[in-house]
C-alpha cells in the first residue's frame, strides 16, 4: 500500500514519486526531467516578461519605480551608509525626506549587490538595466520556490505544474513585467520561500529550517511591507494546529525559533524599527508564542508529575485560559497606555470597505486599494479560479500539518483579495498551488498504466476472456477472485476500484474513452489559460505608464511620448533648483526623470502637505497664488486626458478637494464642485465654482479654441464626452509654459509678484 501510494503521488505529502505514477522513467531520468522543467518555466517567466522591452525599449515604468531607481542610483554611486543616511531634499519640499528610515531597502540592495557582483566580474551593466530585468529574473526564482512549497504539501509532479502556472500567471505578472521594478517583483519570491521553509521546518522540527525560515523572512521584512501576511498567517496556523490537538516538539521547535530569530532580525530594519514589538499588528505572533509555551509547559508538568488524564485536563483548563486572559489583558492594558500602538487605518480598511472612503480619502482615491469585483479576478486568474477549490478540497480531505497551512492561506488570500484589488497579487501564488494539485489528481488517476502496476493484468485479461467466451457479464466467482487479487498486490481497501471502474476494465473501450476525454478536456483548460496568459501579459500589462500608444484610422500605431517629452523641456528648459507643484502620483516621476524637487510624491507620508496641494488645487487662482507663493512653486504641472480621451487630474479632481476638505473644512467643501443634481460635470451644467478653480483652468486654457474633428464642435472633451462650459479662459498670477504635442502634460509658470505694489492714479481734487 505504501509503495503503490508513492508511486501514484495521490496522497503523499512530499515525496518525489509524482510523476511514477504517469509511467515516467527512472528516478535518474526523473530528476533530469524535473530540472529541464524548472528550467522551461524559469525561461517561460522571464521572456513572457519582456514585451514590453521588445516593443519600446528598456526603461522604468509606473510611478514607484521611478523612486525605487533614483534610490537605488545612489546606492550604487554613494555605498549602502550614505545611503542609509540620505536626506533627499528633492522631495516633499521644503520639509525633505530622509530616504534610509522610510523605505524597505531590500529591493535597492538586491539589485546594487546584482549590480556590483556583474562589474566585478567585468560584466559592464548600466544600473538601469539591472533594474528594468530584476523582477522578470525573479519571477524564475519564484516559480522554483513555488515548485519547492508545492511538493511539501502534495509531490512532485503537482510542484512542476504549480511552478509552470505561475509563471505566466496574469496576477503575478502584473507586478513582475519588465520594467515593473517596485517591491512585489522580489516580495512574492521571498514569500514563497519563507512559506515553503516554514512547512518544511513544521515537517521536520529541524533549527537549521527553522532558521532558514527566519533569513527568508528577515529578507521579506526588508524588502515589502506585506510581511504582515507571514508574521500572522504563521501564529494562526500555529493556533489551529493546537486547536486540532496536533501540538508536538517539532511545532514548537520551528515556532519557537522562527520567532525569536525572526523577531530579532526585523529589529534591524531601519523602516520597521520596534514596530514588531510595539505595534497591534505583531501582537498575535508574540501571544501564539506566549501560549505555545504555556501549552508545551503544561505538558511538561504532566509528564514530570505522571499526572492522570482527568487530573491534566484540569490543570489545562485552568492554565491555559488564565494564561490567554493575561495576555490580553495586558495587551488592552499597554495599548490603551500608549506602549503599543493602535490598529492603524490601513488595517481597518482591510476589515471594513467603507472605512477609508469616509476617514482617509488619501487611501480611497487609489484605484488598486478599491474593492475589486469579479471581473479582475476572472481576467488575473482564468480558469484557475474554478480548479483551485477543488484542490483545497483534495487537501482538506486528506489533512495534515502543512495542508492546514495551505488551508488557512488560500481562505486568508481570498478574504483580502475581495477587499482590495491590489492584494489579488498574493492570491495568485496560492491559487497556482491549488490548481496543480487539482490538475495533478486529475492527470495521476486518468494517466497511471494499469497494466503493470498492482501485478492483477493476468487476473483482468482471465476475466475478459472468459466474458467474450460465455458471452456474458461477470461471474460472482470471477469477481471475489480480482478483489482477491487487489488484496494479495497490496491494495487497500477503501482505495481499490469501484464497481464503475472495474466494468471500464473488463469492457476497455469506454474505459479508454473515458480517459482520453478527461486527459483531453484538462489539457484544453491548461492551452486556454497560457494563451490567455500570453494575450494578457502582451497587451494589458506590457505598456509603460510614461509611454502610450493607440490604434489610427487605418489600423496603424501611434506611440504618444507626451510624458518623456514633457519631463526631458522641465530637466532642459528650468533651473537646477526649480521647484514643481503636481498632484502627488506624479511626483516620483518629476523627481526620476525632470530632476526637479517636488512638493509632495508618492510617498504620501504627510497627509497635511497633501491636503494643501489639493486646497491649491481646488482654490481660485488668486487663492491659490498665495498657497504656491508660501511654498516658493515656480511651475504647476497639470495632466489633461481631453484631446486623448485618456484619465486625467480633471477625472482625479474630486479626490483632490475631498482631501483637501478633510483638513482645511472651511475653505473647501466637495458640495460646491457638485451641481443642484449633485452631478460633478464640466460642461455647462457645472458649478463657478469649478469653473474657477486652479485646476479646471489650467487644463481647458485655451482648449476652448481647439476643434479636434468636423463633427465635433470646439472645445470638445472626448475624455467626459462633452463640450466644456466655460472657454474663455485666462490667468493673471500664471503664464503657459510648455504644452506636450497631444495635450497631455501642460506646466505654468508661477509669476513672481512685483517689487512693490501698484498705487492708484488718483486725481487732484483741490479743496476750496
Amino acid at each position: 500500500m505504501t509503495q503503490r501510494k508513492r508511486d501514484l503521488g495521490g496522497g503523499g505529502g512530499g515525496g518525489g514519486g509524482g510523476l511514477r505514477g504517469w509511467g515516467a522513467p527512472p528516478s535518474g531520468w526523473l530528476s533530469l526531467l524535473s530540472f529541464a522543467i524548472l528550467l522551461l518555466a524559469w525561461l517561460v517567466a522571464f521572456s513572457s516578461r519582456l514585451f514590453a522591452v521588445i516593443r519600446f525599449e528598456s526603461i522604468i515604468h509606473e510611478f514607484d519605480p521611478w523612486f525605487n531607481y533614483r534610490a537605488t542610483r545612489y546606492l550604487t554611486e554613494n555605498g549602502f551608509y550614505h545611503f542609509l543616511n540620505w536626506f533627499d531634499e528633492r522631495a516633499w519640499y521644503p520639509l525633505g525626506r530622509i530616504v534610509g528610515g522610510t523605505v524597505f531597502p531590500g529591493l535597492m540592495v538586491t539589485a546594487g549587490l546584482i549590480h556590483h557582483v556583474l562589474n566585478a566580474l567585468h560584466v559592464t551593466v548600466h544600473i538601469r538595466d539591472v533594474c528594468v530585468f530584476l523582477a522578470p529574473v525573479f519571477s524564475g526564482l519564484t516559480s522554483v520556490a513555488t515548485f519547492l512549497l508545492t511538493r511539501e504539501l502534495w509531490n512532485q509532479s503537482a510542484g512542476l505544474l504549480a511552478a509552470c502556472l505561475i509563471a505566466i500567471a496574469p496576477g503575478y505578472t502584473q507586478r513582475s513585467v519588465a520594467g515593473s521594478y517596485d517591491n512585489e517583483g522580489v516580495a512574492i519570491f521571498a514569500l514563497q520561500l519563507t512559506y515553503f521553509l516554514w512547512v518544511r521546518s513544521v515537517k521536520t522540527g529541524s533549527v537549521f529550517w527553522s532558521v532558514c525560515c527566519s533569513l527568508s523572512y528577515f529578507y521579506m521584512v526588508s524588502a515589502w511591507g506585506g510581511y504582515v501576511f507571514i508574521v500572522n498567517l504563521v501564529p494562526l496556523h500555529v493556533l489551529v494546529l493546537l486547536l486540532m490537538g496536533r501540538h508536538s516538539g517539532r511545532l514548537y521547535v520551528a515556532y519557537s525559533v522562527f520567532y525569536v530569530v525572526g523577531l530579532v532580525l526585523s529589529l534591524q530594519v531601519p523602516f520597521v524599527g520596534f514596530q514588531p514589538v510595539r505595534s497591534s499588528e505583531h501582537m498575535a505572533a508574540a501571544g501564539v508564542f506566549a501560549l505555545l509555551q504555556a501549552y508545551a509547559f503544561v505538558h511538561y508538568l504532566r509528564d514530570r508529575l505522571g499526572l492522570t488524564p482527568r487530573e491534566f485536563l484540569a490543570l489545562f483548563l485552568l492554565c491555559v485560559p488564565l494564561a490567554a486572559v493575561a495576555g490580553t489583558a495586558a495587551l488592552v492594558l499597554l495599548t490603551y497606555g500608549g506602549y503599543i500602538a493602535p490598529w492603524s487605518g490601513r488595517f481597518y480598511s482591510l476589515w471594513d470597505t467603507g472605512y477609508a472612503a469616509v476617514h482617509i480619502p488619501l487611501i480611497a482615491s487609489v484605484a488598486e486599494h478599491q474593492t475589486p469585483t469579479w471581473w479582475p479576478f476572472f481576467f488575473n486568474l482564468h480558469v484557475l479560479l474554478c480548479t483551485f477549490p477543488a484542490g483545497l478540497w483534495f487537501c482538506l480531505k486528506d489533512i495534515n500539518d502543512e495542508r492546514v497551512f495551505v488551508a488557512l492561506y488560500a481562505v486568508s488570500a481570498a478574504y483580502f483579495a475581495a477587499v482590495m484589488s491590489r492584494l489579488i497579487l498574493t492570491l495568485t501564488p496560492v491559487v497556482c498551488v491549488l490548481s496543480a494539485v487539482a490538475f495533478s489528481n486529475v492527470f495521476e488517476r486518468y494517466l497511471a498504466d494499469e497494466n503493470p502496476r498492482n501485478g492483477n493484468n493476468a487476473a483482468i485479461t482471465e476475466n475478459k476472456d472468459s466474458k467474450r467466451s460465455s458471452g456474458g457479464g461477470r461471474s460472482g466467482k470471477l469477481r471475489k477472485q480480482h478483489v482477491a487479487s487487489s488484496s494479495e498486490a497490496g491494495e487497500r481497501p477503501g482505495r481499490g476500484p469501484t464497481e464503475a471502474q472495474e466494468k471500464e476494465e473488463e469492457e476497455g473501450g469506454p474505459g479508454i474513452h473515458l480517459r482520453a476525454a478527461v486527459c483531453l478536456t484538462m489539457l484544453f483548460l491548461l492551452a486556454l489559460f497560457a494563451v490567455h496568459c500570453t494575450t494578457v501579459t502582451s497587451t494589458a500589462y506590457s505598456h509603460p505608464s510614461v509611454v502610450l500608444t493607440t490604434r489610427g484610422s487605418r489600423g496603424d500605431i501611434d506611440v504618444i511620448d507626451d510624458y518623456r517629452e514633457a519631463y526631458y523641456w522641465l530637466r532642459q528648459n528650468t533651473a537646477e533648483r526649480a521647484r514643481v507643484m503636481a498632484w502627488w502620483d506624479y511626483g516620483y516621476q518629476i523627481a526620476g526623470m525632470a530632476d526637479r524637487t517636488t512638493i509632495v510624491d508618492n510617498n504620501t507620508w504627510n497627509n497635511s502637505h497633501i491636503a494643501l496641494v489639493g486646497k491649491a488645487m481646488a482654490s481660485n487662482e488668486s487663492a491659490a497664488y498665495g498657497i504656491m507663493r508660501s511654498l516658493d512653486v515656480d511651475y504647476v504641472l497639470v495632466i489633461f486626458g481631453g484631446v486623448l480621451g485618456q484619465g486625467d487630474d480633471i477625472s482625479k479632481f474630486l479626490w483632490m478637494v475631498r482631501i483637501a476638505e478633510g483638513e482645511h473644512p472651511g475653505d473647501v467643501r466637495e458640495r460646491d464642485y457638485l451641481n443642484a443634481r449633485g452631478e460633478y460635470r464640466v460642461d455647462a451644467g457645472g458649478t463657478r465654482t469649478m469653473f474657477d478653480s486652479l485646476v479646471y483652468k489650467m487644463c481647458y486654457h485655451r482648449f476652448g479654441e481647439l476643434q479636434l474633428s468636423a463633427r465635433q464642435p470646439a472645445g470638445f472633451d472626448r475624455a467626459r464626452g462633452a463640450v466644456i462650459g466655460e472657454k474663455d479662459i485666462s490667468f493673471k498670477h500664471l503664464e503657459e509654459a510648455f504644452t506636450s504635442e497631444h495635450w497631455l502634460v501642460r506646466i505654468y509658470r508661477v509669476k513672481k509678484p512685483d517689487n512693490r505694489e501698484p498705487l492708484e492714479n488718483r486725481l487732484r481734487v483741490h479743496e476750496d
